[in-house]
């Protein structure tokens, strides 16, 4: 593990034992038992979302846990419920405010958001259930959200070069992006050429450590979710952005304690998730306006274009870290435009219809 990512690990772990403290006695059963089969940011989560549906439950809300406090519930406590108390708890989160932050504010949870935080509160419930520790699990009989299909929002082949042209030449941007540009060009084309070269996530591209990247093979290693560490080629577009800011990247002294980081902020500190975010906005609200591009469209994008040259799902999971290829077919194996225009050619309704004169795009 990297200096990056056992820090990265030590303060996620400090954030969930914070949580934890809050949390009833019966939750340290439950997080020691799948400690060994989940990340520290998976239990971080669960503790987050379970702290919520606690809150809930002795805000007033339910009337016979409103003289509670939190760490004083008993799994006694939790067999008082019924699966209606649920989802009056899903109905409430759907738009409540905060109460605890220093200024208060409106949260909103969609039904994907809904959908993961009973999916925190089922769990806890089986394994207590599972270790008898409560005599019912009315968590079981609650119906998970429906959620509705999102459009996939993707870069078209053209898009995909303006943004990288957007990032190279600089046009469009304000004066004050402008006087940054110089310094951050390189940089900021080899990350975006990365993503659309490799299809990481962001959190793996932040971890980038110089020693990781091994030009004669064309490769590098990434620590994926759950700390596994893999190793993905890249092709010779990639290699010469990467080259070609390694090249600046030797020239600037990193703070102490990033010196390792290949990814570097004008800070000269490893760059942040929040920075790499904030730069794809940039050039994305120059390349394509009309859709709102992140780290993880661009990822969409690799996924897409790789499927649809090499038409291999299963190349597309094990490239992109999906453990599931199920989550992979649902974003990337529906028919394209162009293959459904050619499906509707193929199909003739009268034997005698006339062949269909070419398209505008097709001459």
């Amino acid at each position: 593990m990297s200096d990056y990512q056992l820090e990265k690990k030590q303060i996620m772990t400090e954030r969930f034992r914070n949580v934890l403290s809050e949390l009833p006695g019966f939750c340290r059963l439950y997080f020691r038992a799948i400690e060994p089969t989940t990340s520290v940011l998976t239990r971080y989560g669960y503790a987050v979302d379970l702290r919520t549906f606690f809150r809930f439950l002795t805000s007033g809300q339910i009337d016979r846990f409103s003289d509670k406090a939190i760490r004083d519930l008993s799994c006694t406590d939790l067999e008082l419920l019924c699966s209606l108390d649920i989802e009056l708890y899903l109905e409430y989160i759907s738009l409540y405010k905060n109460q605890t932050a220093e200024v208060e504010k409106l949260i909103e949870n969609n039904e994907r958001a809904k959908s993961r935080k009973l999916s925190a509160i089922r769990a806890l419930f089986k394994y207590l259930y599972k270790k008898e520790l409560i005599k019912t699990n009315c968590a079981a009989l609650v119906d998970t959200p429906k959620l509705h299909e999102k459009a996939i929002i993707r870069l078209e082949a053209n898009e995909v070069a303006d943004l990288l042209d957007s990032a190279e030449q600089g046009s469009g941007l304000s004066k004050a992006q402008r006087r940054y540009h110089d310094a951050t060009k390189l940089r900021d084309v080899a990350i975006l050429s990365l993503f659309l070269g490799t299809g990481i996530r962001i959190s793996e591209l932040v971890g980038i450590d110089l020693n990781d990247v091994d030009f004669s093979k064309n490769e590098f290693i990434v620590t994926r979710k759950g700390g596994n560490q893999e190793t993905l080629a890249f092709g010779p577009e990639v290699r010469a952005a990467l080259l070609e800011y390694l090249e600046e990247r030797k020239t600037v002294i990193p703070i102490a304690g990033h010196e390792s980081a290949f990814f570097l902020s004008m800070q000269r500190k490893r760059i942040t998730p929040r920075a790499v975010e904030n730069l794809v906005k940039k050039y994305a609200q120059i390349a394509t306006p009309l859709k709102k591009i992140t780290p993880h469209k661009l990822r969409s994008t690799y996924g897409t274009m790789l499927y649809q040259e090499s038409g291999d799902i299963y190349l597309v999971a094990d490239v992109l870290g999906h453990k599931d290829v199920n989550t992979t077919r649902k974003h990337y194996a529906a028919m394209t435009e162009e293959k459904s225009r050619l499906a509707a050619k193929y199909i003739k309704l009268r034997e005698d219809s006339p062949e269909p004169s070419p398209s505008s795009d097709e001459s």
